[in-house]
């Protein structure tokens, strides 16, 4: 199992994080979908990617952690 998915088991934050940037990302395909955008969605599709980003960056410094943990563990 990799720590990604060790992280979704255990880890009710990760969890969280993963699910809303699954969310996202399924609104951001829906809007790639539209052949034009109107300029409420054109901004949505910015303030989406940059969520999208922020969650994605969350989600790697707990696994980035969690690796650490790990590896400090195995050294012990």
């Amino acid at each position: 199992m990799t720590p990604k998915d060790q992280l979704l088991v255990s880890n009710d934050e990760f969890r969280k994080l993963a699910q809303e940037h699954t969310q996202y990302a399924e609104r951001l395909e829906s809007l790639t979908q539209k052949r034009y955008l109107t300029e409420d969605e054109k901004l949505e599709e910015v303030r989406l990617k940059k969520l999208k980003l922020r969650l994605k960056d969350q989600m790697e410094s707990i696994e980035r952690q969690f690796r650490l943990v790990l590896q400090q563990g195995q050294v012990a």
